[in-house]
Parts: structure tokens; C-alpha cells; sequence
């Protein structure tokens, strides 16, 4: 989110705006120093850039006073969560900006309040998918998203604001109507916008308070939707057309802080939750022929009964690249479980951060002590997806409800059977299921392990997050000899059913990645793909006209709802004046 009133920032208005930030949150909770903010502005993947400050607040009202000092001092803002990186959108990158930037990270708001017998959750700025999950299995719910990300800390908000889709075939991208958001207009004033559905005032700061707390009357919210385990995207996805199924700048899945992309500041989003999946079968299905996948992906489709939980794609090839180069995640996840992996990642960044400041080393050594280390551990795999990963070229990992099992097993068994299909199929046990499951998730940070350790013969990542039409039989891209030339390795992998495809390459060394991108981008728009599918637009993806227009074009007088709507700020705290 980026605020704009007077071209550029002075050194004393950025002396006044830190000052300002101190007395809202306490110094401690103000990191200047360029080792102090280099966890925050450098991507996972992508970007790394100066900052003027990274701003951890306590509180939803914090968070709003730090904004209110950002418009004053006309400063750009980042807020942040997760520091995914993965597009570039959560921190700033190495290009010229007209003005100082400031992150604000939300990850100490993090309070989850179930409302409606859990049928919904109120998830605060920094609230993450894994705490929600662990949250609502007490209930018997589950969240939108229950694989992938959620396991490395990303947050609810994050995931609205990026209409992330994940795995789950019957539910669609994350998306709510129901938000708490502030909004700045061109003449630089902060409107607060309470879409949550809930009665909680006009006074913004006692609107936060009130949110943070919990501190509302159940009779002021309003009801929960249907239940039911998925949404109206799985008949969305059942269209075999000339069109993708989601991506980021799709108007059936923007509005307000849903698809934001960051160009509001989300303090808190209402999300259903789903009834809890507890007796699930997992099917492991190999074949040599892309087509033959397709035609089972349609098969399914069409079928009379419910869609599958998740139906997930990966190449032999990316199955033995998880298996070296993801094995530290792998077997952490396996044996030590989310939180631990959590904490690893952070030992790791923090780690990179001080090799890197020392004559001899670069930023990559922990990676590569974690990779040597991990290299050292004895994981037997199972037997069966050992000998599909040699028998196979192409592998799905079909999920679905245990009430569906045996219906999957006839549809599968017949497929196969016929003449015209290529195949085999197995239902795992409770090992294999969780074994390929963390493959799977394993293959995601590959292809970033690989280029770490291949740097002196790499130039950089070329990624793509791509939505396929509905209707693409040709669904595995081929590249045309002279760009496949140009790659030290390539990864596809994705969620098979949404048509919503991974490809993470690696550039050789000598390799111009900009161009080399632009070009393969080219080839998959020409084709009808929409690119980035599901993360988003940060710098590397430029949004869309017709996406800006949607935001830009969000009018106050439009946005209200029960009485519940907007207010504009007003300033109920001086800070001190500066000194010096």
C-alpha cells in the first residue's frame, strides 16, 4: 500500500515520522538498522531493498496510528506478514523509489475470534492458516486452506488480499466479502471501512480496540452463511471452457480487501469455515501420458458426485528434486511437525544474514549446511511411490471424502481398464498418504535449495504461477529447444484440477532472466493462460489495468452495509515534536 500527497520525503520529516513511531509503539518495536531490517526486506525468493524502518505494532490501533503518521510524512508503506517473497510484493526491491519506505509488520496481531458456533473466524492482521487450523479442529471445522502454505506460516489476511487458491478443488481462491480496511484517497485522507458485518461504533480506534478484544454483542452479527463443505467454485470449475478458472485479476473474486494485492491495509477479514474432513482416502495414480491425466481430470468433473478434496500434479523429475533438495522441509515437517519448521526457517534467515556480513562467506551457507546435514539423514520412502516414481513419468495425488472412496475407486479401476488409457493407480495407507502429501509440498522449495547450491552455474529463478485454460488439453508446456537451452533445470508442478500449474526454472549462468521471462511469459499468454494465477502482483507481475480500475474505482458512498460502513480518521494523539 503505498501513500502519495507531496513528491518525495525530507530527512527531518523522516526524523519526525521515526520519533512518532516510537512513542505509538516503544522504540524496541522500531527497527532502523540495516541487520535488524534485513529479515523483513529481503524475500524468501525475490527482492531485497533499503528501508526506513521496520514497524512491528502491538495492537490494531498501533498499526492504525503508524498508518496515520505514514500518509503525514508521505511515506510508502508495505504491509507485512509472512515474508513469503514470492512475487516480490512483501518488501521493496532494487529499484528507484521517490520516497522512503516503511514495512509494517503484522505478525504480533494475531488473535483469531470464533463467531457463530465456528461456523466463522474473525483473523486478525497476523493471524496465521496453521493457528487457525489448530484453532478450529477443536471444533470439528477446518479453514479455506488446510495444505501448503499454511504450513510455513502464512497468514489469513495474506491469503484474502492474494485470492491464494491452494489445493482445495471444492472451495476456490480465499476470498470474503466481509473486512476491516482503511482505504487512503487521493486528497490523502485515511476513511476506516468496517465490512465485517458486525456493529462496533463509529470511533476508529474504538472500532480496533473493540476487534482486537473480541467486544461485541453475538445479536450485532450478523448470520453465518450455508454451511457446507466447499463453495460455488466447484461448479465454477466444472466448466471445461476457453477461459482459466481463478486467477488474481478475475473480477468474480476481487472486492475490497479480497484480490488487494496491498493496495489496502487489511486489519482483519471474516472467513467461513468448513466442516472438519476426518475420514479422507488418498489415491496415488501414475501414467506416461499427460492426455491420460486429462482425460481423467474431465472424467472427474463430469461426474454426478462431489469433486475431489484436492487432486495435486507432479513430474517423477520434481518428485527426486524434492526428494534432495527438499528433504530438509520434508523430514522436518514428517517428524517435527509445522511449528519446528517454522522456527527453522527463521534459525536459517537469521543464520544467512550473519555468514554473509563475514569475509569468505556468502548469503547461502546455512542453506547449504542444512542441505548437507539433512543429506546425511536415512529416509526410507515408500516402497510403492518409490517404484511408481520409476515406473511413472507423471504422478496425481488424488484426495477425497472417506463417503466417496469407494466410488473413486470404481471410476479409477474403469479408466484404466479401458484401451485408449495408459495407468495405474493405488489407495495409500496412512504413511503413504502423508509421505506423498509432504513430497508433493516438498517439490515447492526444490527448485530455490537447487539454485542456492548451483550458483556459480545459475543466474537466477524464472517462475511462473500459471492459470491454464479450463479447456487446455496441451496442459504440460513443451519449450522450444532454443529457451529449454537457456535452463539449468525446470520443475512443473500444481493444483491439476484448477488448471492452476508451478514452473519453477533456473537460469543458467550468462542467462539474461528478465528477458528470458518476458519471452516465456509471452508463450503462455498467447495460449490463453493468465499469469500470476495466485500470488499476486508485486513487482515482478505489473497489475492489470482493469484490476487497478477496481480498486481505484471503489467509491465510500458504495461501501457500506447494515449500517455498518466508514469512517473517516481523525487525529486523537500528538506525538511529541521531534528533537534534533
Amino acid at each position: 500500500m503505498s501513500t502519495r500527497r507531496n513528491q518525495g520525503s525530507t530527512s527531518a520529516g523522516s526524523a519526525q515520522a521515526l520519533d512518532a513511531f516510537a512513542q505509538i509503539m516503544g522504540s524496541s518495536h522500531v527497527l532502523t538498522s540495516k541487520r535488524a531490517t534485513a529479515p523483513y526486506a529481503t524475500g524468501d525468493r525475490f527482492g531485497s531493498g533499503d528501508v526506513l524502518a521496520v514497524l512491528r505494532p502491538g495492537s490494531l490501533v498501533d498499526m492504525w496510528r503508524a498508518l496515520q503518521v505514514c500518509v503525514d510524512h508521505d511515506l510508502i508503506v508495505i504491509t507485512q506478514a509472512a515474508n513469503t517473497g514470492l512475487t516480490g510484493g512483501s518488501g521493496p526491491g532494487d529499484q528507484d523509489y521517490d520516497r522512503d519506505i516503511v514495512i509494517i509488520s503484522t505478525l504480533r496481531i494475531d488473535q483469531i475470534h470464533l463467531i457463530n458456533d465456528a461456523r466463522e473466524a474473525i483473523c486478525l492482521a497476523g493471524a496465521t492458516l496453521f493457528e487457525l487450523e489448530e484453532t478450529l479442529a477443536e471444533h470439528g471445522r477446518e479453514p479455506h486452506s488446510v495444505i501448503g502454505s499454511s504450513s510455513i506460516g502464512a497468514s489469513v489476511v495474506g491469503g484474502i488480499a492474494n485470492n491464494s487458491g491452494g489445493s482445495q478443488i471444492r472451495k476456490g481462491p480465499a476470498f470474503t466479502e466481509h473486512a476491516l480496511f482503511a482505504r487512503v484517497d487521493e486528497d490523502g485522507t485515511i476513511h476506516l471501512v468496517n465490512h465485517l458485518g458486525i456493529d462496533l461504533g463509529t470511533d476508529p480506534t474504538h472500532i480496533l480496540d473493540k476487534v482486537q478484544r473480541g467486544d461485541w454483542d453475538p445479536a450485532d452479527v450478523t448470520p453465518p452463511p450455508e454451511d457446507s463443505t466447499g463453495t460455488d467454485y466447484a461448479d465454477h470449475v466444472r466448466e471445461i471452457v476457453d477461459t482459466p478458472a481463478r486467477y488474481n485479476a478475475n473480477p468474480k473474486f476481487l472486492f475490497e480487501a479480497s484480490g488487494c494485492a496491498g493496495k489496502l491495509m487489511v486489519f482483519a477479514v471474516r472467513t467461513r469455515t468448513f466442516p472438519l474432513e476426518r475420514d479422507k482416502a488418498t489415491f496415488y495414480i501414475g501414467t506416461d501420458r499427460p492426455s491420460d491425466l486429462e482425460a481423467l481430470r474431465r472424467a472427474f468433473l463430469a461426474s454426478d458426485g462431489p469433486l475431489p478434496i484436492s487432486g495435486e500434479y507432479m513430474s517423477s523429475h520434481a518428485f527426486d528434486l524434492a526428494a534432495e533438495y527438499g528433504k530438509d522441509t520434508y523430514v522436518s515437517l514428517k517428524h517435527a511437525g509445522s511449528r519446528t519448521l517454522v522456527r527453522m526457517f527463521a534459525l536459517k534467515s537469521w543464520a544467512n544474514g550473519v555468514f554473509e556480513k563475514l569475509p569468505g562467506f556468502g548469503p547461502s551457507v546455512a542453506d547449504e549446511i542444512s542441505q548437507k546435514l539433512f543429506g546425511l539423514i536415512p529416509e526410507k520412502l515408500p516402497k510403492r511411490l518409490l517404484d511408481f516414481r520409476d515406473r511413472f513419468e507423471h504422478h496425481l495425488l488424488l484426495v477425497v471424502s472417506g463417503s466417496e472412496r469407494e466410488a473413486t475407486q470404481r471410476l479409477l479401476a474403469d479408466f484404466f481398464a479401458a484401451p485408449d488409457h495408459e495407468g495405474e493407480f493405488f489407495e495409500c495407507d496412512a504413511d503413504e498418504a502423508q509421505s506423498a502429501t509432504l513430497i508433493r509440498f516438498g517439490v515447492a522449495s526444490a527448485a530455490g535449495r537447487y539454485f542456492t547450491m548451483h550458483r556459480e552455474e545459475a543466474s537466477a529463478m524464472v517462475t511462473f504461477d500459471v492459470a491454464l485454460r479450463r479447456d487446455d488439453e496441451d496442459w504440460l508446456e513443451v519449450l522450444p529447444a532454443d529457451i529449454a537451452d537457456q535452463l539449468l533445470e525446470s520443475v512443473y508442478f500444481g493444483h491439476f484440477f484448477c488448471h492452476v500449474m508451478h514452473q519453477d526454472h533456473v537460469a543458467k549462468a550468462g542467462v539474461d532472466p528478465v528477458a528470458l521471462k518476458k519471452r516465456m511469459r509471452t508463450l503462455l499468454e498467447d495460449r490463453g493462460a493468465a499469469v500470476p494465477a495466485e500470488h499476486n502482483y508485486g513487482r515482478i507481475y505489473p497489475a492489470p489495468e482493469p484490476m487497478v480500475a477496481h480498486f481505484r474505482e471503489m467509491d465510500p458512498r458504495n461501501m457500506f452495509n447494515a449500517g455498518v460502513g466508514e469512517t473517516t480518521a481523525h487525529r486523537d494523539w500528538e506525538p511529541a515534536p521531534a528533537q534534533g
